[in-house]
C-alpha cells in the first residue's frame, strides 16, 4: 500500500498527518504508526495523527492521536493545533474550527500563521511541596526549578514518569524555570515518546495554570518558551478551577510524502 502523509510541526512539536475520512489506516495497526514515526526506519515524529469524518453534524472533523510507539492516547494540544492548520490547509475549514479529540471538543482558530485551540477546563489540581499535578486533556507533573537547561530531562523525565506515584500509566513531567512574573522556560519529558520533545502543548497548558495556582504569577495570560520555540496560554480563574483556557503558537505544514508500507 502506498501511502499519502503530511509532516507539520508546532514549535518543533511534529506529527505525522494523515487524511483517514476513508479509512485507509487501521486504528489497530500498532506497527504501522510505530514505524511510520520512527526517525531512522519510517518518516519520524513525536506522534501520528488522523483526521477523520466526524461523529456528529456539529463538528468539521474528528482527532484521532497516537503516540510515537504506536498506540493510541490522550490528548496533544501542539497535535490538535497541528491538525487544524491540516485541516485549513484540506479545505475542511476557513479560520475557525470545531472538532472531538479523545478528551472532547475543541474549538480553534487561525490567524496570521497563529492557531489556537481551546483546552478542557481544569477543574482539579494537587499541589505538593516539591511538584503540581493536573490534567490538561494528558496528565502532568510540573517541577519549579533552577538552571534546567543543565538538567539530563531524559533521565530525571523517566525516573518520575516510571515511578510508582503513577503507576503503569505513568505522567509527562515538565521541568519550570521562571523567566519573569509572566514568562516561564519549559523542558518536558513526554511519555509514549519516552523522551526529552522539544515542545509540548497540554505541557504548557499545565505549566501556565500551575505556575498561576502556586502563585508564580498573577497574569492569566503567559508566554511559554520551550525549546522549539514560544507558546502562550491564556485562562480565566474561577472558585470552580480554571476555565476558558486558550493554548497559542505557530503550526506549519514541513512536507508532504508517500512512502510504501
Amino acid at each position: 500500500m502506498k501511502l499519502t502523509f503530511y509532516k507539520y510541526q508546532g514549535t518543533g512539536n511534529d506529527f505525522v498527518m494523515i487524511d483517514n475520512r476513508e479509512l485507509i489506516v487501521s486504528k489497530n495497526d500498532t506497527k504501522l504508526i510505530n514505524r511510520l514515526c520512527d526517525r531512522k526506519f519510517g518518516i519520524g515524529a513525536d506522534g501520528l495523527i488522523l483526521l477523520e469524518k466526524p461523529d456528529n453534524d456539529v463538528d468539521d472533523f474528528k482527532m484521532v492521536y497516537f503516540n510515537a510507539d504506536g498506540n493510541e492516547s490522550s490528548m496533544c494540544g501542539n497535535g490538535g493545533r497541528c491538525l487544524v492548520a491540516f485541516a485549513r490547509f484540506l479545505g475542511i475549514i476557513e479560520n475557525t474550527a470545531r472538532f472531538t479529540a479523545v478528551d472532547g471538543a475543541h474549538e480553534a482558530t487561525v490567524k496570521n500563521g497563529i492557531v489556537s485551540l481551546k483546552m478542557q477546563d481544569v477543574a482539579k489540581i494537587s499541589s505538593h511541596d516539591e511538584f503540581l499535578f493536573l490534567d490538561t486533556g494528558s496528565p502532568h507533573h510540573v517541577i519549579f526549578s533552577e538552571n534546567i537547561g543543565l538538567r539530563d530531562i531524559k533521565k530525571d523525565g523517566a525516573a518520575i514518569r516510571y515511578s510508582e506515584r503513577y503507576g503503569k500509566a505513568g505522567t509527562n513531567v515538565n521541568f519550570v524555570e521562571p523567566v519573569s512574573d509572566k514568562s516561564f522556560s519549559v523542558r518536558t519529558y513526554e511519555r509514549g515518546v519516552e523522551d526529552e520533545t522539544l515542545s509540548c502543548g497540554t505541557g504548557v497548558t499545565a505549566v501556565a495554570i500551575a505556575a498561576y495556582e502556586a502563585g508564580k504569577t498573577t497574569s492569566e495570560k503567559v508566554s511559554l518558551i520551550t525549546l522549539g520555540g514560544d507558546l502562550s496560554v491564556s485562562f480565566k480563574k474561577s472558585e470552580n478551577g480554571y476555565s476558558d483556557v486558550w493554548l497559542s503558537g505557530p503550526a506549519e505544514q514541513v512536507f508532504k510524502g508517500e512512502i510504501v508500507c
